[in-house]
């Protein structure tokens, strides 16, 4: 196995594993790893791959705790972003961007620490929320931050949350898939050393599974929260 299969093994298991813990983050925790050995571009096809083959496993299991609703209204103005998001990564150079939604991160995180009235205002963003997560979707397929902190809003308990985010990120893939596809970010051999990987991202679903059902609620929260505000430190620092 040469080194570039390696790390993208690593990042795959590590990110998928964390992902199937707490709902999202897959793409946050893998692209770090992914940009030592590839360009941005090629590691948003390796990523947006996985994201694929995890969201039917995803939302066949957690179907019931879905909020379909909340789901269907998020998915036109994900679409939009999507498309603004890969034509800003065919022609840009855009890190200034992923500094800002690091910083966006940050803010949401200690703002909801506070009094959970404050951001209720939110209920009226949700298509900004989703324009802007399929954007960064689109851009660095880090656009999970976003729709937690729409999803985090609307739902009442972590199950709900979870199986609403994974359904959420599934249905943002399914769309930027063909888009990423005829903009040429889609190749096959990325799928052939996709097949790699493949028993190891299997492996990663299964443990993270496992670490999820041993959690308790308060815990799972504390962790969603923990780890939006380090992504939010990686984009913001990160080059």
């Amino acid at each position: 196995m040469d080194t570039p299969i390696l790390v993208l093994t690593i990042g795959i298991f590590t990110g998928f594993f964390i992902q199937t813990i707490i709902g999202f983050a897959g793409a946050l925790i893998a692209l770090p790893f992914l940009l030592f050995v590839m360009p941005l571009s090629e590691a948003v096809g390796y990523i947006s791959i996985f994201y694929l083959i995890s969201t039917p496993i995803y939302v066949y299991k957690e179907w019931e705790h879905i909020d379909k609703n909340l789901v269907k209204n998020l998915a036109l103005s994900s679409f939009v972003g999507i498309i603004v998001g890969i034509i800003v990564l065919t022609y840009g150079k855009p890190i200034f961007l992923k500094k800002a939604l690091g910083l966006f991160i940050i803010l949401f995180v200690l703002n909801s620490l506070k009094v959970k009235k404050e951001f209720q205002i939110m209920n009226k963003m949700k298509h900004v929320f989703g324009f802007m997560g399929g954007f960064f979707s689109g851009l660095f397929a880090t656009g999970g931050p976003l729709y937690v902190m729409i999803v985090k809003n609307e739902t009442a308990d972590v199950k709900t949350f979870r199986a609403t985010m994974f359904a959420s990120l599934g249905l943002v893939t399914v769309m930027r898939i063909p888009v990423l596809a005829l903009g040429g970010f889609l190749t096959l051999s990325q799928v052939y050393n996709s097949l790699y990987v493949l028993p190891f991202f299997i492996l990663a679903l299964f443990l993270g599974k496992k670490v999820y059902l041993k959690l308790d609620e308060v815990l799972l929260k504390k962790i969603i929260l923990g780890l939006l505000f380090i992504s939010g430190i990686a984009l913001l620092i990160g080059s």
